[in-house]
């Protein structure tokens, strides 16, 4: 019983989309079932880009309230940052998510545009999963420096290393014992 009343306590993310400019998915995480379908998510993510194409956003994170859920969302180049939350949910703590998860993909990323963000899309999701765990914020600084000691580190555990180290990390331990 004391456990479910300190999740509730807890800040709750609903979702965090990386869209592009056109309102395409770039890189999306939902945290909660009030979106069932993916049909519901691809409508949900559509109207929410829709109503957010303010041109300030540009310089500091906006929040709006759209369907019972905050945004709070910033654009960069041609990505849109979005993390929502219960009607609520406290906006710092949500916009202290965007600013973190935002931070760190500024960090990681050469220059942060699409055709980058894609190029290091498991980059992109191990900040969103270093970020929050099934809805519950983990941390909200810019995780980039943890990020990047994994991305670079082959000797890591295995657990701790996105895909394709973990593919090529395996395929020189095969090369290895081939060759011996």
């Amino acid at each position: 019983m004391a456990l479910s009343g300190s999740r509730d306590a807890c800040p709750m993310v609903k979702s965090i989309l990386l869209l592009d400019s056109e309102g395409k998915r770039v890189a999306v995480k939902y945290y909660s079932d009030d979106w069932p379908t993916n049909n519901a998510k691809l409508a949900f993510e559509k109207s929410l880009f829709t109503k957010t194409m303010k041109p300030n956003a540009r310089t500091e994170a906006e929040i709006t309230m759209f369907d019972n859920y905050i945004v709070i969302y910033k654009f960069i180049q041609d990505l849109h940052f979005f993390v929502t939350g219960g009607d609520d949910e406290n906006e710092l703590i949500l916009a202290s998510v965007l600013q973190g998860f935002f931070d760190s993909v500024s960090l990681l990323l050469s220059t942060v545009d699409k055709r980058e963000a894609l190029e290091n899309l498991d980059l992109i999701f191990l900040c969103l999963d270093e970020i929050v765990e099934k809805g519950m914020i983990l941390e909200t600084d810019a995780i980039a420096g943890k990020v990047a000691i994994n991305s670079m580190d082959p000797g890591a555990p295995l657990s701790e290393q996105t895909i394709s180290q973990a593919l090529a990390t395996a395929r020189e331990h095969l090369t290895r014992t081939l060759f011996q």
